[in-house]
């Protein structure tokens, strides 16, 4: 399957993401991975306050290298090249903050939400610990190249990779791979340590059916790990906008704590990342043990019509 076209904004971003696509399809699961991406362009590094250090606060680093060998199952992996400090496609394409930019923004745009009040929307303000990414203002021009460049190419793949799974099989089933720091709030006066090792996002149970979830969670509770649903994370954008389980697409925010794996601070991988690895490539493989029965179901009660 062909990846996106090039980009007209930013040189290094000439492939701003990437499809790991099996050459034939055995499984409705899609895996997508947003906030992985490391490519920093030097124009976005020159515009930056902050180094480029502090600006890999915001990544989820090494989530795509986590779900790596799960892909290699025969499961469509979707990932993307830039960092969600340069654009973040867990949000809706235009959360943006009017205080970012030279001039009125168009009047579509969501300027309201809790995610843009907080910093976070489509194109961040900040960073970490509520650090300003940008020295100066940028223009609106800036913001509407990403979004159309970027947002927009990788939303219509991870569509197409949605439906076609959807087509074939009945139902789609996507995860949404991501980390969490393990603190909330670090470095203020109301920081709160999150003593999960994953949350599972499904919007409260109107993303993923049950059946999903349920097996989710119990393996990851037999490998020993503490997991919690929708707290603090219920899944974000991606999970509540492709996630339908009554017209057959069924999506779910996977949060991995970043201390289990990483040094949060230097960002280097600790020994035990290959053993959570391994758990993630056999949560994929039930997982798709799952979908294949309940796609025979399927193909039992067709016949049976």
């Amino acid at each position: 399957m062909p990846d996106a076209p090039a980009a007209t904004l930013e040189p290094e971003l000439a492939s701003p993401f990437e499809t790991l696509d099996p050459a034939s399809l055995e499984t409705p699961l899609v895996l997508s991975s947003p906030h992985s991406g490391t490519i920093y362009p030097a124009r976005f590094l020159a515009a930056s306050r902050l180094n480029p250090h502090l600006l890999r606060r915001s990544e989820d680093a090494h989530v795509d290298a986590l779900w790596s060998e799960a892909a290699t199952l025969g499961v469509p992996m979707l990932k993307a090249h830039f960092p969600r400090a340069f654009l973040d496609l867990n949000r809706e394409p235009y959360e943006l903050d009017p205080r970012m930019f030279e001039g009125a923004l168009p009047h579509f745009v969501n300027t309201r939400s809790v995610r843009v009040a907080g910093g976070l929307g489509t194109i961040a303000r900040v960073v970490g610990e509520g650090q300003d990414i940008y020295a100066s203002k940028l223009s609106i021009d800036e913001a509407m190249q990403r979004i159309e460049a970027l947002y927009k190419p990788w939303h219509q793949q991870l569509r197409t990779l949605l439906r076609r799974a959807q087509r074939q099989f009945g139902l789609a089933l996507l995860i949404d791979c991501h980390s969490m720091p393990s603190w909330i709030g670090a470095g203020t006066q109301r920081q709160e340590r999150i003593d999960a090792d994953f949350v599972l996002g499904d919007r409260y149970g109107t993303a993923c059916g049950s059946p999903f979830m349920d097996v989710i969670e119990r393996h990851l509770r037999q490998c020993g790990y503490h997991v919690q649903r929708n707290k603090p994370y219920a899944g974000g954008f991606i999970t509540e906008h492709y996630g339908n389980p009554g017209a057959g697409f069924h999506a779910v925010q996977i949060e991995v704590n970043r201390a289990l794996y990483m040094d949060e601070q230097s960002l280097e991988r600790k020994a035990s990342f290959e053993a959570i690895a391994r758990d993630l490539t056999d949560l994929t493989s039930r997982l798709m043990a799952v979908a294949a029965e309940m796609d025979r179901d399927r193909g039992i009660a067709l016949a049976a019509e």
